[in-house]
């Protein structure tokens, strides 16, 4: 029986070994560095997605030059065309009333007034969604209100830019 009880010991040290790997694989006991790449994943989306393209107030202006703190509050500066004058939402304030399966839905289904390219949103991965989700999460709260849609034939009150195509002069 003695000489079995090496092969019993390999086996045993095996399936521990087996164990805390498949642990470590799917998350368990890792969170806080999951949490972060997550969170530094949805950071690199929203550079790269152009978010703060519109949401971030003189992000095109200052060629991205504005603080992350200050990101994708939205702002007062409308898009005017025949669909009327739309305003880019206040991210922080709108992923903070959604749970991260309720804006995961949103996005996946969503169709809004131009500019917004809604259907780039629905093209992400669900994955993408939540870690976008997350990095919103982990910035500051900021609760600013942002101007309210205007149909057209209602002229908007703030800034705006007027998308409207037009044929060269002959």
């Amino acid at each position: 029986m003695t000489r079995w009880a090496p092969i019993g010991i390999a086996a045993l040290s095996l399936g521990g070994i087996l164990t805390v790997t498949t642990f470590h694989w799917t998350g368990v006991g890792v969170g806080a560095a999951t949490a972060d790449d997550s969170i530094e994943r949805g950071r690199y989306l929203v550079k790269i997605g152009g978010c703060n393209d519109c949401h971030t107030p003189g992000y095109l202006a200052k060629a991205g030059d504005v603080p992350e703190h200050r990101w994708l509050v939205g702002d007062r500066l409308g898009f005017n065309g025949p669909w009327g004058t739309t305003y880019p939402s206040n991210l922080r304030r709108l992923l903070r009333t959604m749970s991260e399966d309720d804006w995961v839905e949103l996005a996946q289904t969503t169709k809004t007034r131009p500019p917004m390219p809604w259907f780039n949103l629905r093209a992400m991965t669900e994955a993408d969604l939540r870690a976008i989700h997350r990095f919103v999460l982990s910035l500051p709260a900021d609760d600013n209100p942002v101007p309210d849609y205007a149909p057209p034939g209602h002229p908007p009150k703030t800034p705006y830019i007027v998308f409207e195509p037009r044929a060269p002069k002959s």
